[in-house]
């Protein structure tokens, strides 16, 4: 959890600095059940990401769609800054 939590403020962090906190949210609730499918499609598209830093972001993005709770949690955690 640490590191999910470590993760998350990083890309909490990025969001905002960029002002799309509030839209991230907005669009992770939106997309429900298509959270699912951009996870498996993550999953599939990995090995042609070279990249480490790349597979370090893209693991855990799959993961934070794949789980509905996940997901929801992060959304918490975008608009009120404490994970669920």
């Amino acid at each position: 959890m640490e590191v999910e939590l470590q993760t998350w403020q990083n890309w909490a962090a990025a969001l905002r600095s960029r002002g799309l906190g509030e839209f991230a949210a907005v669009l992770l609730e939106a997309s429900g059940p298509l959270n699912v499918v951009a996870a498996q499609m993550i999953y599939v598209s990995q090995p042609l990401f070279s990249h480490t830093a790349s597979r370090m972001h893209l693991e855990p993005l799959a993961h934070l769609l794949e789980e509905p709770e996940h997901t929801q949690s992060f959304v918490t955690y975008l608009r009120e800054g404490t994970p669920r």
